[in-house]
């Protein structure tokens, strides 16, 4: 049976008796009944369990009641979608393609480089070594990004009144640029802005793309502060994930799924960590391979 069908079949039985308020939504019992069955419907499948937990093979009848507890939520998810106008077939279809895009069944480390139609000289260098100095002078503690002789960026400090190693967050950015091959940042480092297209200079080099690039590492970098870092992190919750796609969502690096963003993420703080407890050393990105890497000066 198709879920289309066990929809449609599921909405003759169902008997509250819809009421809309003026924007079309249902309203009153006829919303709140499944609604509360969905809950009530988990309550009892979790007792289902506990009954497994405490009585073991004495429970016999353990499978079957667990098919009929899910049998009962599949009618309350279907009866939601209907009163809602919603497909349930269309609603298993993008989950699958959400839950793909965060949990795929293949991992490619290589992704899709943004600049390859572009000039050489408008292409993030495909492999690069970058060196970040940390320069102690009296109380101030200031670090210096140094690419093939020259420095690039800007000095940086934490800019806190804690030593929390933020001076070296331009791995991040350099994370961004190994593994997503994108990194607006990183592109004005190099001087690899795309000056051939006025349009993509604009918007996919200029200044707000900066800024959001800016933003998502310090919104990531909270994050971390409260997860030791990422230290022995396996997985990035979702939310965090959805969030970053949603700030991106008009860029051209949209079309990275998020575990691209989960492995930059976690690849630019191990790299990170290490720089930081050797107060400083040699970023090595590879964006042909999708790598980061870290090497002592």
């Amino acid at each position: 049976m198709h879920l289309a069908e066990y929809q449609n079949l599921a909405a003759r039985t169902s008997q509250a008796r819809v009421e809309l308020d003026d924007s079309g939504i249902p309203v009153g019992p006829s919303v709140l009944v499944p609604l509360f069955g969905l809950a009530g419907e988990v309550g009892s499948l979790l007792a289902e369990y506990k009954k497994h937990l405490r009585d073991g093979k004495a429970h016999r009848l353990f499978r079957d009641q667990v098919s009929e507890e899910l049998g009962d939520l599949l009618w309350y998810v279907a009866d939601v979608a209907t009163k809602f106008g919603l497909d349930l077939d269309q609603i298993a279809a993008d989950n699958l393609t959400k839950t793909q895009d965060r949990w795929p069944t293949e991992r490619p480390t290589q992704v899709r480089l943004f600049d390859e139609d572009y000039p050489p000289g408008e292409q993030l260098p495909r492999q690069f070594e970058v060196e970040l100095r940390q320069i102690v002078e009296g109380e101030n503690v200031k670090v210096e990004c140094w690419w093939q002789e020259r420095m690039i960026g800007s000095t940086l400090t934490d800019n806190a009144y804690l030593d929390d190693g933020y001076r070296f967050h331009d791995v991040f950015h350099l994370a961004f640029a190994a593994v997503l091959g994108w990194s607006p940042i990183a592109r004005s480092f190099f001087g690899r802005k795309r000056r051939s297209k006025p349009k993509t200079y604009e918007v996919e080099d200029g200044g707000r793309a900066r800024v959001i690039e800016e933003c998502i590492s310090a919104l990531v970098y909270d994050y971390a502060r409260k997860h030791n870092y990422l230290a022995d992190v396996a997985g990035l919750d979702y939310p965090l994930l959805k969030t970053i796609r949603a700030m991106v969502a008009d860029r051209e690096v949209k079309a990275h799924p998020l575990y691209h963003w989960e492995r930059a993420i976690l690849e630019g703080y191990r790299v990170w960590r290490l720089v930081r407890e050797k107060n400083g050393g040699v970023v090595v990105g590879d964006l042909l391979r999708g790598t980061i890497d870290y090497k002592l000066a």
